[in-house]
């Protein structure tokens, strides 16, 4: 952790990542762009040059990391094999975090207000009306249902709002430094990331963008979460 805590009373929570783990889904997504590109190449892309295209696309904070490990292993002949990939997509699937819905109930249960800050559609509601949970989130909207795109700052500023609470009484939980920790402590958020995921390995580009805390598990984040909040 770095620098002073200030207290907290809401949290804004990334859905990809800290509460679907996502492991199933990405690794399907893999199998889809490896296959598409080979496909295209006429050869077998490596797995080395898919992890190569990878660890690129993150580290240059590429807005949609699929389209842009495409580009890096097809280059100009990516825009035309991108429909196949968005045609052999998979199904949505909501993988629930072990451990996630215990924390969120009792920060719910502690009178921590609790808000969504995600890129999903609005089909994600169901998924979390399923696992018990969309009651515990006051502030509802994401991307598919507000029209905002993180890091628009838009999209937190108006979970903000639902909330009833400034930017700087917040902490966000996200997995990603691009699209959760910079525009969040840009607002004056404090921020924990947690390391899981595609991004797990995304370093910031300064220490402008460094969270308050690293976590990459349920126990370790509500270590985390605890004295920002003051929760005994």
């Amino acid at each position: 952790m770095t620098g002073p805590m200030t207290a907290r009373r809401a949290v804004l929570w990334d859905i990809g990542g800290p509460i679907d783990t996502e492991v199933a889904a990405e690794a399907m997504i893999d199998t889809v762009l490896q296959d598409v590109a080979s496909r295209h190449l006429g050869r077998a892309v490596s797995a080395a040059d898919y992890a190569a295209a990878n660890e690129a696309a993150v580290a240059q904070f590429a807005p949609n990391a699929y389209q842009a490990i495409l580009w890096m292993l097809l280059g100009p002949a990516a825009p035309a094999a991108w429909p196949e990939v968005v045609a052999a997509l998979p199904a949505r699937r909501f993988e629930l975090r072990p451990g996630i819905a215990d924390l969120l109930h009792d920060l719910h249960a502690a009178g921590i207000a609790l808000g969504l800050a995600a890129n999903q559609p609005a089909a994600v509601h169901a998924d979390l009306q399923a696992a018990g949970l969309l009651a515990l989130f006051t502030a509802q909207g994401v991307s598919g249902t507000i029209g905002y795109r993180k890091p628009d700052p838009r999209l937190f500023l108006q979970a903000c709002d639902a909330l009833a609470v400034p930017p700087g009484a917040v902490v966000m939980v996200g997995d990603r430094i691009d699209n959760d920790i910079a525009p969040a402590r840009g607002l004056g958020m404090a921020t924990i990331r947690f390391r899981t995921g595609r991004h797990r390995r995304q370093r910031p580009r300064s220490w402008l963008e460094t969270p308050q805390a690293e976590v990459e598990d349920v126990p370790s984040l509500r270590a985390a979460l605890w004295p920002m909040l003051q929760i005994s």
